[in-house]
């Protein structure tokens, strides 16, 4: 068991994730006395479904603030009615995990008005399993590839199909899924680009209009994160077609059907963004800091990685922020800094901090602008050191 960085809340709580990252295993270890409802026991969730009220039978009779479990609650969204009831009733506590809220959203199920909060979990970080950087960049952090190192590539194709098969096609989330399937590909190649949907859906074979709703699935279904372009009042016209990450560089190596393909050094430098921007997220959430984090890039192409926002433009002060710039290299080149030079030179944002993260071992410095090891670059984010 690997301690997670994720704390408990002391109250009701949704616990949200994509399949495999360790929800279920987290529970067990974080709430061992707490009573569980598995809804892929196919005889309790039909049981369940057809007669929701059964569940205060199933629980019994515990006292105030005992814990109940209910795992893969978005199979069955007409409980929660119930767990709202019980709650106020009875006073316990629930547990509520599922890899996807889009079912229980566009379904318009009851989210308990706010007596459950909301908190995520992700694949593992390097803060919670210190090892090699090079083979989370190339296999990704899920806890199967973790303990079963020598057999990723297996693990990660078959993490794909079963999320096709368990995700897609039996939660109905799209009329054919051959198509989606090419689409996959295409947006597994695509990870950490920029976005065009037209030219995805000429790749993909597929409509215009399903790209964005292909996109929504792999959003809601917890597969990716959309990274927005940053809009400082600058005068260059910017653009602002969003990148899109996908939530483990080694999903989004099994989507591009590459699990098995040597990658090259394009691939491998975004699948570095893919693991900086993960354990951004990560870090995020669990210092409950909630800083907007954007990239940068201007129509001439100048490209800032990753722009956190640690505070807000006033009337009276500007945007104050903290940039970073990811290399696959081992050798730093002082040109990579010239884009967080020049917006730090324009006056339009306080630069707070210029940072550059590579696969070097030395921390380099020069006026002001500090380049870190990735290692280093990780211990300083989760020590606050770095916004």
């Amino acid at each position: 068991m690997f301690k997670r960085l994720l704390a408990p809340p002391k109250r009701s709580f949704f616990l949200f994730g994509p399949r495999g990252v360790g929800k279920s295993t987290w529970l067990r270890s974080t709430l061992p006395e707490a009573l569980t409802f598995d809804l892929l026991d196919s005889r309790l969730f039909l049981s369940l479904s057809r007669d929701p009220g059964s569940l205060e039978e199933r629980i019994g009779h515990p006292p105030r603030g005992t814990w109940i479990c209910i795992d893969e609650i978005q199979r069955a969204p007409e409980l929660l009615n119930e767990v709202h009831r019980l709650m106020e009733l009875k006073g316990w506590n629930f547990a509520l995990s599922g890899s996807s809220a889009r079912k229980l959203r566009r379904g318009g199920a009851n989210l308990l008005a706010g007596r459950a909060i909301t908190v995520n979990m992700e694949p593992f970080t390097l803060a919670e399993v210190p090892g090699k950087v090079s083979s989370l960049i190339e296999w990704g952090s899920l806890p199967l590839v973790i303990l079963h190192p020598e057999d990723a590539a297996e693990v990660l194709a078959t993490y794909v199909h079963t999320y096709v098969r368990e995700e897609i096609r039996e939660e109905g989330l799209v009329r054919r899924v051959e198509p989606f399937l090419r689409f996959l590909q295409v947006a597994g190649a695509l990870n950490g680009m920029q976005l065009n949907a037209s030219n995805i859906a000429r790749e993909a074979q597929v409509p215009r209009s399903n790209v964005d709703s292909y996109f929504s699935i792999l959003e809601d279904t917890l597969m990716g994160h959309f990274l927005p372009a940053y809009q400082p009042k600058i005068k260059v016209r910017e653009q602002t077609h969003a990148k899109f990450y996908w939530f483990d560089p080694g999903v989004a190596r099994a989507a591009a059907g590459l699990s098995h393909e040597i990658v090259d050094g394009l691939w491998l430098g975004r699948a570095l963004e893919t693991l900086i921007f993960h354990e951004l997220r990560v870090y995020n959430q669990v210092s409950r800091k909630h800083r907007p984090i954007r990239f940068y890039r201007t129509k001439s192409g100048t490209e800032v990685d990753f722009l956190i926002e640690t505070r807000r433009p006033t009337a009276s002060s500007k945007s104050q922020v903290v940039c970073i710039e990811v290399k696959h290299a081992e050798r730093w080149d002082t040109k990579w800094e010239t884009p967080i030079r020049s917006m730090a030179e324009s006056g339009e944002l306080a630069v707070n901090k210029m940072l550059g993260v590579y696969l070097g071992k030395e921390t380099l410095s020069r006026d002001g602008f500090e380049v870190l090891p990735v290692e280093t670059f990780l211990a300083a984010l989760f020590n606050d050191e770095i916004f």
